[in-house]
């Protein structure tokens, strides 16, 4: 199965949390059309941090109603934020060609989406060009789906309500420590 895949993060104390929205081509408009609904007027994007706890409630019980699926990889940051980052990435780039994913789009981090960029191409190794899986880094004002890993990543990285809110959406944790 061909799999769009979009990546975004959260930290939470000394846990870092990688989480990707698994999309079929099938369902990209209908997610992104479902999301853009929930914008309020003059709201470019949807971002759990910024949002009121009522927006997060309504917003998080469409992602379940939509039936959207993400994976999330968690990694203690005791060697540091990028390292945790760089060894989420490593595996998702694995489970994705596992899968035969054919996009993945990373939230972006300025300069240090080069850090990324590295990690998969490292990753790809010798199977890069026999691979489908094309990577990029957009903003997440320009990808609707990026909202999606969003949400999920910080509501689960909140615990409690928001975490048992978002649990449905949750296919597997990886965890990676």
């Amino acid at each position: 199965m061909s799999l769009h895949a979009f990546v975004d993060e959260s930290r939470r104390n000394n846990t870092y949390l990688l989480a990707v929205a698994l999309v079929p081509p099938g369902q990209l408009h209908k997610f992104r059309k479902a999301l853009r609904c929930l914008l309020m007027p003059g709201q470019r994007e949807l971002h759990c941090k910024k949002e009121t706890p009522s927006r997060r409630k309504a917003i998080a019980s469409r992602l379940v109603e939509e039936q959207v699926s993400v994976r999330l990889y968690k990694r203690s940051c005791d060697q540091g934020d990028e390292q945790a980052r760089q060894t989420c990435v490593r595996r998702l780039v694995e489970d994705l060609l596992r899968v035969g994913a054919h996009r993945l789009v990373l939230d972006s981090r300025a300069q240090r989406d080069q850090h990324d960029l590295l990690t998969i191409r490292t990753s790809l190794g010798h199977v890069a060009l026999s691979t489908n899986l094309v990577y990029e880094h957009c903003r997440a004002s320009n990808e609707e789906l990026l909202w999606i890993a969003d949400f999920a990543a910080w509501c689960y990285g909140s615990g409690g309500e928001w975490r048992e809110r978002v649990m449905p959406v949750i296919e597997s944790i990886v965890d990676l420590d």
